[in-house]
């Protein structure tokens, strides 16, 4: 089946990524590509459409960054935001300028022409700005469709082309009508179907790794997280026993790990040999304080025990559940965007590695992926599990990674889990874990003096891990996390709230 596929040029804007998710969940598949990509590489992804973003830069600037103008003269629809409205304005010579006053917030949509784009769309909708340059005139071959309340031109078209532009954000949830906006333009302007359904990509996942792998061998690791589970039994379907899948006992996964995932696996035809690595990672850790090179350790000492299972078994790919988040958070793919941190499934991995990867699930953002995972027969338990990162607890552990120290946040964190299980609140909340902090603080236990670790304890709400904020546990079940905690295991007896947002925060703490 051949998807309808829109490209978001990205020029560096924190919430490009929002743009993708609005558009996967109206059911189109989309890309995030770099602002500077060519012309020729675009015609020949065969775009529906093509989206530019907004970014921190302005369009006065000396080295402003700008798309292969040679873009303008093809026939594929173009919706320019914020950033992207205002540099296909001056390209078609409008009047640009600095604004005395910043625009940002909510305006008023005042409509001053019909158009399909504004399709359903009531008058006097809330957008939502954010803008140090303004359109203050328009090009002769441009036209204004709306206008904020403040009078700046908020949405414009070309007056022959399918060329589209507008000064605030649909992607945000706070412009009221930007799902519908998106939508519009989309599937009206852009003629986009709506055949992007995770559930019903099996088939074609299938053959890709079968024409991928041939008659060669393939092993995957699974962790025990979501995205090793499916990616594992995405591609058993596809190789039957070509896989040789490896559960690696790192020491630093969540409590009964084994015990939990194992039934499941095997019902659908992965039969994972357990590897304990344990001591081999603690060994490399001893000592290691600087998260990024917990991670970098982690992912090479994984890759390592995989390369010599790998020439047990003449294995030559290996499967990771890298999913799209972890590729555009961790490799500057898309223009200015900033690397936040490298992820084990893909910063992690050695310049040099013997196994080709095989990563299913690349292009899926993590709701995506739950979906597919169930079409595949998965339980609930195991699909429904929340996210857990690679490198395992290592990176829940500030400071050095110790056996012991393992076991104390090990404990705190199935307690905390099971809590939540028990007050229904665990299928509500995004991702819940507990943090050990390498600061010691005095507390009374009975009569005693005591000066043990602290916990802290995170909960967000988030989609897919881009954005996320901090979840409203009620204060009764935190007291009762709290004391359940303090009690129950020995070496803690503080127990702290993270209730912070990403941004400005991320929702691992290393």
């Amino acid at each position: 089946m051949k998807f309808s596929k829109v490209l978001i040029l990205d020029f560096g804007s924190q919430v490009t990524k929002l743009i993708a998710r609005n558009i996967r969940e109206l059911n189109v598949y989309c890309e995030i590509i770099p602002y500077k990509t060519s012309y020729k590489k675009i015609l020949d992804e065969n775009p529906d459409c093509i989206i530019l973003s907004g970014s921190p830069a302005s369009i006065h600037d000396k080295k402003a960054p700008i798309f292969d103008k040679e873009l303008l003269n093809s026939k594929i629809p173009i919706l320019g935001i914020c950033y992207g409205a205002q540099l296909l304005s001056k390209l078609f010579n409008s009047d640009v300028k600095k604004s005395k006053i910043r625009e940002f917030g909510p305006a008023k949509l005042k409509k001053i022409k019909n158009d399909k784009i504004l399709s359903k769309i009531p008058n006097k909708s809330i957008s939502w700005m954010s803008h140090g340059d303004t359109i203050f005139k328009l090009g002769s071959k441009l036209q204004t469709l709306a206008k904020s309340e403040f009078g700046s031109i908020a949405i414009f078209k070309h007056k022959t082309k399918k060329i589209y532009g507008t000064q605030f954000h649909p992607e945000v949830v706070h412009t009221s009508f930007g799902k519908q906006f998106i939508s519009n333009f989309l599937f009206i302007i852009s003629n986009c179907k709506n055949n992007w359904k995770p559930g019903k990509l099996i088939k074609n996942k299938v053959e890709e790794i079968k024409q991928k792998v041939g008659n060669k061998k393939v092993i995957s690791a699974i962790s025990g997280g979501v995205d090793s589970s499916v990616s594992s039994v995405l591609v058993a379907r596809a190789v039957g026993n070509k896989l040789s899948s490896f559960i690696v006992d790192t020491g630093l996964m969540r409590k009964d790990e084994v015990k939990l995932i194992l039934p499941n696996l095997k019902k659908l035809g992965v039969k994972p040999k357990i590897i304990d690595g344990s001591k081999l990672f603690f060994k490399k850790l001893k000592g290691v304080k600087n998260p990024e090179r917990k991670r970098k350790i982690i992912g090479k000492t994984f890759i390592e025990l995989f390369e010599i299972e790998a020439k047990k078994s003449k294995a030559e790919f290996l499967v990771q559940g890298t999913l799209y988040p972890d590729v555009i958070e961790s490799v500057s793919i898309s223009g200015p965007s900033a690397v936040i941190k490298s992820h084990h499934n893909v910063g992690g991995l050695p310049k040099k590695m013997n196994l080709s990867l095989i990563e299913p699930l690349r292009d899926l953002f993590k709701d995506e992926v739950r979906v597919l995972g169930k079409s595949l027969g998965i339980e609930k338990d195991l699909i429904g599990r929340h996210p857990f990162p690679g490198p395992g607890l290592a990176i829940r552990i500030l400071g050095e990674v110790t056996p012991e120290r393992v076991k104390i946040l090990q404990e705190a964190d199935s307690i905390y889990v099971n809590i939540l299980k028990e007050k229904n609140l665990y299928d509500i909340i995004w991702q819940a874990f507990c943090v050990l902090i390498p600061i010691k603080t005095v507390g009374v236990m009975g009569d005693e003096r005591t000066y043990e670790n602290t916990i802290a304890i995170r909960a967000v709400n988030s989609t897919d891990g881009m954005t996320a904020s901090w979840s409203r546990i009620p204060y009764d079940v935190l007291d009762l996390i709290s004391s359940e905690i303090i009690n129950s295991v020995k070496g803690i007896n503080k127990v702290v709230f993270d209730i912070s947002n990403k941004p400005p925060s991320t929702i691992e703490w290393e």
